[in-house]
């Protein structure tokens, strides 16, 4: 099937999935067509199969490139000297990195129930790649006697989950700036491994 004249691959790829993950976060997997996707971009539904062979597709590849992002970008952060300073450096960036992406955030936590089962063991493997580093800093922290919990995988899953909520309600221009909310959920955080 031929492209439509003055359609570019490069242009409206991301503009498919573009439109996809925000039609994804607004309505949901479920509710959301490949013709409203294709009307969202503006071209014809069929179309949209030069560029995805199917829905599923669409959002397994939103989910993956995100943790994949996710994961880069905390590999490229420089080293913490010790388990304080590593953690204090996870809190910040978890929350900062989320907030530059809401609807992305909104479908890795909620949307997983619509993956099939080989997409969702890709994706938790990637989710368990990130989850590790936070454990292994927790562990460090535990073996260092600096940290004081009683399991650190549930406290890993208490922290990411208390960072990511932050999306749920934070808002730029609000009445608090995103430094200071970094701030108070560093607090948090501390207070929440014994510190």
């Amino acid at each position: 099937m031929a492209r439509t004249a003055g359609s570019h691959s490069d242009i409206t790829g991301p503009r498919v999935r573009a439109a996809a993950l925000q039609l994804f976060a607004r309505h949901g997997y479920a509710a959301v067509s490949m013709r409203q996707i294709a009307r969202e971009v503006g071209v014809q539904a069929g179309a949209l199969y030069n560029y995805t062979p199917d829905k599923q597709s669409l959002l397994f590849d939103l989910m993956r490139t995100h943790l994949e992002e996710l994961l880069a970008e905390h590999a490229a952060m420089p080293g913490a000297p010790d388990p304080v300073a590593a953690l204090e450096r996870f809190t910040r960036f978890h929350i900062r990195f989320h907030a530059r992406r809401p609807d992305e955030v909104f479908i890795a936590y909620m949307e997983l129930r619509n993956l099939s089962p080989e997409n969702f063991a890709e994706i938790e493997l990637l989710r368990r790649r990130y989850e590790d580093e936070l454990e292994n800093i927790l562990r460090a922290g535990l073996a260092a006697g600096v940290f004081a919990v009683a399991d650190t995988k549930v406290a890993t899953m208490a922290v990411i989950a208390m960072l990511t909520g932050v999306n749920t309600w934070f808002r730029e221009g609000g009445r608090l700036s995103l430094n200071e909310v970094e701030r108070i959920y560093w607090d948090m955080v501390r207070k929440a491994v014994g510190l």
